[in-house]
């Protein structure tokens, strides 16, 4: 028997398939859908690291809708289908299981940190994409392209408040972008959210890896 998502009105249903789309276009590894009590949490990887040394932030974007109440959900897409009923959405019939959905963001402990103009994370989002095309000769290997876009949107941008400019490519492609808009930016530990009216990018730094320094202990001379 299917398995459906019971969403709060057709428009709802509309806005999340759209996000699942977007999605598409830019990760093979799926949308996670989170439902509980009236509210459910789509969220997708526009960059993830891959392997153990792979130094790619993790930067995921988010939107937050309303659904039914009895909706309970934890699983990772890569499509969903519609129905007769505009407001219900079939799910596949298996889920996937990429390790960026391992990777929580905290609930709470969210601290401003300052503002940023929309119009600034676009263009750095349009310098980012340029930079990518000419970066990438005829030919390219999947895994030199995957280190280019890593250099390039991995990379933290001063125009940004030093968070990486991944960032921007995130709320371009997913369509966050629209209209004039100062972006609160807030952090909690390791995080960084932008928090757009049509939904949210956070940003995770790589993990520290490799041996520590060497300290000096005991008495100099």
């Amino acid at each position: 028997m299917p398995h459906h998502l019971l969403l709060a009105d057709s428009h709802t249903a509309k806005d999340v398939l759209t996000f699942v789309g977007r999605a598409a276009r830019i990760t093979d590894e799926g949308v996670r859908l989170q439902a509980s009590s009236g509210v459910l949490a789509l969220t997708t990887a526009a960059l993830a690291p891959h392997g153990l040394f792979d130094q790619t932030p993790t930067i995921l974007a988010m939107r937050i809708v309303h659904a039914d109440p009895e909706l309970e959900c934890d699983v990772v897409v890569d499509q969903l289908t519609k129905t007769d009923e505009p407001h219900r959405l079939e799910l596949p019939d298996t889920g996937l299981s990429p390790a960026w959905a391992g990777v929580a963001p905290p609930r709470g402990g969210w601290e401003p940190v300052s503002t940023l103009d929309v119009s600034v994370i676009a263009q750095r989002a349009q310098w980012g994409i340029s930079a990518v095309a000419r970066g990438t000769a005829p030919g390219s290997g999947e895994e030199a392209v995957r280190a280019l876009r890593a250099a390039i949107w991995g990379e933290p941008d001063e125009d940004l408040g030093d968070v990486p400019r991944g960032v921007a490519f995130a709320a371009d492609a997913m369509g966050f972008i629209s209209g004039e808009e100062q972006v609160a930016v807030s952090r909690s530990g390791r995080w960084t959210r932008l928090a757009f009216r049509r939904g949210h990018v956070l940003s995770r730094g790589p993990v520290a890896s490799g041996l520590t320094s060497v300290r000096h202990t005991g008495s100099a001379g």
